[in-house]
């Protein structure tokens, strides 16, 4: 009887090691940028794999969504302290967007960074299936995943990242 009790003690024991171990990896595991290209309104294209090395905020946006144009001066002004050190920014126009509106938005406000347009809306479903905008990620130097974002972003914590990601570089 001793010997029964020892033995589920003992695989009690195992599986308890292996769920956490299962836990640990799963919770340290990054998820992978999609390996997908852009095509900016110049038509030039510009792929993940480019990317590599850079920190890299892909934001899903639309001319008609008011957070999106809220948001916009500040992605600008981040985008103009960190890009020096590499950061990159990909704006992408919602599939529903006109590609007119998207192309006037650009020419008035003069994002400093590529705009794409994603007509078929294949960009926004390798993303997660991106519906709602503004959809945010934020993407390491390694080409993983850190953080997305459903909604506005937050500046100061997204500073704080890009601070602590190029203070590791450097």
């Amino acid at each position: 009887m001793n010997g029964k009790k020892y033995y589920k003690f003992f695989l009690i024991g195992v599986i308890a090691i292996g769920l956490v171990a299962l836990l640990f990896v799963s919770l340290t595991q990054k998820t992978t940028a999609p390996e997908v290209t852009f095509t900016d309104l110049n038509g030039k294209k510009i792929s993940m794999q480019s990317l590599r090395g850079k920190m890299v905020l892909v934001n899903f946006w639309a001319t008609s969504c008011p957070g999106c144009i809220t948001e916009m001066p500040l992605i600008v002004e981040t985008y103009k302290r960190y890009h020096a050190k590499g950061f990159e920014v990909i704006a992408v126009a919602m599939a529903y967007d006109p590609p007119n509106y998207v192309m006037r938005f650009n020419q008035e406000r003069a994002l400093p960074f590529p705009v794409a347009l994603d007509i078929q809306g294949n960009l926004a479903r390798q993303f997660d299936n991106v519906q709602l905008t503004p959809t945010s990620f934020l993407i390491d130097q390694n080409g993983h995943i850190v953080e997305q974002t459903i909604g506005e972003l937050d500046f100061v914590k997204l500073r704080k990242q890009l601070d602590q990601a190029f203070i590791k570089q450097g």
